[in-house]
């Protein structure tokens, strides 16, 4: 199909991506001297995002670059980031205005340096670029054996003069513009991973890979004080400049060592501020705020008003720190994605605004406990959520999420409104059986009461969600003879449908749990789905093939066939019309269920494993293999006209990529919307009206009245000394008087003869009435007349010009307006002149077709309109 293979899909566009925030890479922190605030940018894959300090609000994101950042910098103009060998230089936090190539490998060091950039790259060559022309300034190669770069930094106040450190342990410090070592610092025997300009001037903090913490003094070459932290190498350092002398220290393992320097001790430890590694930390000049970001795909700003000298939470930016596996859409808005990751947390992602972004934590035994002892060494937190089902009609009530563990038997509960675990742990009492078995399905009804939950043992257990006490099973025994694999119940709750690794489908009564009907389907299923409001029930089974089941007839009603991979998530639209898939093939298809077609698919580069519709049909929500963020694809059909065809069985799908944190395809779109300016008439034979204030043109009869009602009561008062001020000439628009000895005559002239130059040929005279105001199309009207100093072929010109208004169909209230007055000022010379009859009768010919024509498009509207109102449609 030529229309799938150029736009890869037709349905669906990528809109943009929830759930990014960081990556292993440093923070860079700017200020804003117009805007008086700080910035935040990161690092997040192939784009950078901007955050403001205030409310960690995202600023901006930058436009993708064709491979992931492995560097970041900035300075008070530009950003600068290396991917490779090259190095770029970004604009307004969005646009590349500067490219720098010459590096043989990967750049992992850079520094912005006053009109300068300095990049380090993988093969110990040292470039000093010049910012503006992008020319090469200079360049410097260590011996890699004997001095191989690992930090570099500009020491405060040293004119042209760089310091870099080494693997090795040793410090060398340049000059760049004369390209000279000036000083070889003998080092430590342990690698520098970071070098800091302290508060004090020609005193530098250096970080090493021991996680010894040395304050050295370069001018005299002398350590200053020695700190020494548990924890393994150093991975970032900041110094507080808000009067306290207090150093933070980041470790391999997240946790923040605060020392104080006048003491020579460790103050507090900041334990678990991440989960992985401390990427950056930096104190905000004169502020007690710590800005801390880490590979768990968290930005976290720390305040510092507490006795002790530790650090509370003061604002954070949350995602996964492991790829999702399992998101679904919570609440009949479409508002928030409940997404479940590796990492065993359980959290909500706003589609309008970051901030209703919510956390509900990790899952835990017991959450007393998990508090004393922390979660990093808690034996009592649960594995990864597999699956879940919430449902939001009872949630201000009781619990509304349940939870299935890998690996666990126990079924969690979980409170949204709380945002937290829930009051049940619902465990299944299996007689006389070891307890290997696992959740594999989960559901709750649609009132909110009941959670039914499917084991691997083949046993379905019923629960009442408000007290989490146990209502039954289903079947005698089991309800399956081998694990259930989709369990779930129909709106009503009259029916219960299951399918179960002993490949039959099994329909029951919800409330007496006697079994109606039992389909064989001749293939394990491997998942499944419930469309409860059409009650079409999908099954995927092994075989990588698809069944639709019709609730209401109980019979298999649509059967697909096309994915090369097993299935691992499906989603049905609102209205129940589509059924999307996505599978490991790394295609997402959309199935049309009336005509039994497949109408759309698209590749994307790595596996959908989840998928979500938005209860209002707006987007549709994935998450992938290896990625840590949720993927919303807007549908193009709710904006659009999308003519869908059946795709035929050898169509191969073309590759989207996935949307970043801002779409590109948008931006285009919004500059060609920008760049669009409408016709002044779409068409010749729509009416168009002038777009004019109504205060210019609908008072236009009733001027007498008005001029009477605000006549003054008594002549205004002429002040003693008035101000000097420029001379202006009445009317709509200000313009200043023109000065004595111009052409000042001529105008007063051409205003007070009408007849002669009112209405020139080669003017436009509906433009020039349009500039007047009311009290000027007033006069000008009345000086058309004889005895005003006008002429009666003048008012003949006057009606023609009207009818050509009205011929043209433009400026359509103004020619009636225009029209009313001259008739009310002029009817009787008009009825007297022989011609003037016989030009008013043609501008009355025409009006009545005009109007006639108009007042039949009004009733017909008007019919249509008050027939769908009473009808019974």
């Amino acid at each position: 199909m030529p229309v799938g293979s150029k736009k890869g899909s037709v349905i669906f566009s990528g809109f943009r991506a929830l759930g990014l925030y960081s990556n292993h890479l440093s923070h860079v922190v700017r200020y804003h001297k117009k805007h008086r605030e700080f910035y935040i940018v990161t690092a997040v894959g192939n784009c950078f995002h901007t955050y403001n300090v205030k409310k960690l609000g995202i600023v901006a994101v930058s436009n993708a670059l064709p491979e992931d950042i492995s560097c970041l910098a900035a300075d008070r103009m530009l950003v600068y980031v290396a991917i490779g060998g090259k190095v770029s230089a970004f604009a307004r936090n969005k646009e590349v205005v500067h490219m720098y190539t010459g590096h043989g490998a990967d750049v992992h060091l850079l520094l912005p340096f006053g009109d300068h950039i300095i990049s380090v790259d993988r093969d110990n060559a040292v470039i000093v670029w010049d910012v503006e022309s992008e020319e090469e300034y200079l360049q410097i190669t260590f011996d890699k054996v004997s001095f191989e770069v690992s930090a570099v930094m500009h020491p405060s106040t040293y004119l042209n003069k760089i310091l870099f450190g080494s693997s090795q342990g040793g410090l060398q410090l340049w000059n760049v513009k004369s390209n000279k070592l000036l000083y070889t610092f003998t080092g430590w025997p342990s690698g520098v991973t970071v070098l800091q300009q302290t508060p004090a001037v020609d005193v530098v903090g250096v970080g090493l890979s021991s996680g010894q913490i040395i304050i050295h003094n370069i001018k005299f070459d002398e350590s200053l004080m020695k700190f020494q932290q548990d924890w393994g190498p150093v991975t970032s350092l900041s110094f507080r400049t808000d009067g306290h002398p207090v150093m933070a220290v980041g470790s391999p393992i997240g946790h923040i060592g605060l020392w104080d320097l006048e003491e020579k001790k460790l103050v507090c430890q900041m334990r678990d501020a991440h989960n992985t590694a401390i990427a950056g930390l930096t104190f905000l000049h004169g502020e007690p705020l710590l800005i801390t970001n880490g590979a768990d795909n968290g930005i976290r700003v720390w305040i510092f008003d507490t006795a002790g000298g530790g650090g509370r939470l003061l604002r954070s930016r949350l995602g996964h720190s492991a790829p999702p596996t399992k998101v679904r859409h919570h609440g009949l808005n479409g508002h928030h994605i409940l997404s479940a990751g590796q990492d065993g947390t359980l959290q909500s992602f706003s589609t309008v605004h970051e901030r209703f972004n919510r956390s509900l934590g990790h899952g835990s035994i017991n959450k007393k406990k998990s508090k004393k002892k922390g979660l990093r060494y808690d034996k009592l937190k649960l594995p990864a959520i597999t699956t879940f089902a919430s449902e939001s009609a009872r949630q201000s009530d009781w619990d509304s999420i349940v939870a299935c563990h890998r690996g666990y038997l126990m079924t969690t509960t979980w409170n949204y409104q709380k945002g937290s675990m829930g009051a049940h742990k619902l465990e299944p009492k299996l007689s006389n059986e070891p307890k290997l078995f696992d959740e594999l399905a989960v559901d709750i009804t649609s009132c909110g009461n009941f959670v039914v939950i499917g084991l691997s043992s083949g046993h379905i257990d019923v629960y009442n969600m408000q007290s989490g006490m146990h209502r039954g099973q289903y079947g005698e025994d089991k309800a399956h003879s081998g694990a259930v694999r989709g369990v779930s119940v129909d709106g009503l709750n009259q029916l219960t449908v299951s399918a179960g690794a002993d490949k039959l489908v099994n329909i029951w009564k919800f409330k007496s749990r006697k079994l109606v009907l039992s389909i064989d389907l001749g293939t394990s299923p491997a998942t499944t789905h419930l469309h409860r409001d059409s009650g079409m029930f999908a099954i995927a089974l092994d075989d990588f093939t698809l069944n639709v089941l019709d609730m209401e007839t109980k019979r298999i009603v649509r059967k697909f066939s096309g994915h090369r991979g097993q299935v691992n998530d499906m989603a049905f639209s609102p209205d129940g019309r589509w059924l999307i898939t996505a599978a490991m093939d790394c295609t997402i298809r959309t199935w049309d269920l009336p005509s039994g077609c497949l109408v759309d698919c698209f590749l994307v580069d790595f596996a959908a494993v989840s998928l979500t519709m938005s209860p209002t049909g707006d987007f549709l929500a994935s998450s992938h293999v290896d990625n840590l963020g949720i993927y919303l694809w807007s549908n193009n059909t709710l904006c659009s006209m999308v003519s869908l065809r059946p795709l035929p069985a050898d169509y191969e799908p073309t590759g989207i990529m996935l949307p970043g944190t801002c779409s590109s395809q948008d931006a285009d779109l919004n500059t060609e919307m920008i760049e669009y300016e409408s016709p002044e008439q779409l068409d010749e034979q729509l009416v168009t009206l002038s777009l004019l204030a109504d205060s210019r043109w609908k008072n236009l009869l009733h001027l007498d009245i008005i001029k009477k009602r605000n006549k003054p009561k008594e002549p205004p008062k002429v002040p003693k000394a008035a101000p000097f001020f420029m001379p202006t000439i009445p009317g709509l628009i200000p313009q200043f008087a023109p000065s004595e000895g111009s052409n000042q005559g001529e105008q007063a002239n051409t205003m007070n003869n009408p007849s002669s130059s009112s209405f020139p040929p080669d003017n436009d005279p509906v433009g020039l009435l349009k500039e007047m105001g009311p009290s000027g199309i007033d006069a000008e009207l009345r000086g058309l007349a004889p005895d005003m100093g006008g002429d009666v072929s003048v008012l003949q010109g006057f009606l023609k010009m009207v009818a050509s208004m009205l011929d043209s169909k433009r400026d359509f209230d103004l020619a009636q307006a225009y029209l009313a007055l001259f008739l009310k000022l002029h009817l009787r010379l008009i009825s007297q002149e022989p011609g003037l009859m016989e030009e008013a009768s043609k501008v009355s010919e025409k009006l009545e077709e005009t109007w006639t024509s108009m007042q039949t498009l009004f009733n017909q509207s008007l019919c249509l309109l008050s027939y769908t109102k009473s009808a019974l449609l």
